[in-house]
């Protein structure tokens, strides 16, 4: 099983960068996408119709927006956490037979860290719920987390400590969630790669020197650590300031209840 993550910065921009070759060429099971930016009915995805469409828009026009595209027909359908709305469209929870997959676009403290608090405060709500459903059954987590957990995770980390994505609050909450039983899989696979990054800044020549950042991930819970295939990170894509992360599975392996129904739904 294929799975495919991305912030595409803006999806109506990336698929005049190529978005769809891209999603052809991967034929993923589950393809993800943070920061749509779009209301309904804004685009039409021209794809395979064995894919189904789960879209989580934001209030605001323009702003933030997930989406799935899975090949795998969902047992339940969850927009949001507490409830099955959030206004921003940051999440959306599928539940299969064998493991729940959750796509985030955390929220980002802003650069004069005017939004840490709520941040924060979002990071143990948000940590709660992932472990309400992994009490249930297992749980894959990808999206945009908007934070570079060590100082592998960025090119200058020293230039960057205490600014967002990287103050040791967002650091501490990200440890915390893999502490409550996720797994890293990239670092899983890869736990001295340097050099492997997700997100760039605009700024001129600093993608072409690879001065990034990686704050996108594929969590996992601990005991799916068996079914874990690969993990990378395909950098050479272009059409966002986000490049696609990939997570394979061994289906084989997967265990985890076939029970249905989300957690307080």
């Amino acid at each position: 099983m294929k799975l495919v993550s991305w912030n595409v910065n803006g999806l109506r921009a990336c698929v005049n960068k190529g978005f769809n070759d891209y999603f052809a060429q991967m034929d993923a099971d589950l393809f993800c996408l943070q920061e749509t930016k779009l209301q309904e009915g804004q685009i039409t995805m021209e794809m395979d119709s064995a894919y189904e469409q789960y879209w989580n828009y934001a209030e605001k026009k323009g702003y933030s927006g997930t989406a799935v595209f899975t090949k795998v027909k969902p047992l339940t359908v969850r927009y949001g956490m507490e409830e099955d709305h959030e206004p921003e469209g940051r999440i959306i929870t599928l539940e299969f037979d064998k493991f729940y997959l959750v796509t985030v676009y955390t929220p980002n403290a802003k650069r004069d860290l005017s939004r840490l608090d709520y941040r924060l405060e979002w990071e143990e709500r948000f940590r709660s719920y992932l472990q309400q459903l992994d009490a249930h059954k297992p749980v894959l987590v990808c999206g945009d987390l908007n934070v570079a957990h060590h100082e592998i995770d960025l090119k200058n980390a020293k230039g960057n400590k205490n600014n967002s994505g990287f103050t040791p609050e967002e650091r501490d909450k990200m440890t915390q969630l893999l502490g409550a039983g996720f797994l890293d899989t990239f670092r899983h696979f890869y736990p001295d790669q340097t050099d492997a990054y997700t997100w760039w800044s605009n700024m001129p020549k600093v993608r072409e020197r690879n001065v990034g950042w990686r704050i996108d991930y594929f969590l996992a819970s601990a005991r799916l650590a068996p079914a874990l295939a690969d993990a990378r990170i395909d950098a050479a894509i272009l059409g966002s300031d986000h490049c696609p992360i990939v997570l394979e599975l061994d289906e084989e392996k997967l265990t985890g209840s076939s029970d249905s129904g989300l957690i307080n739904q």
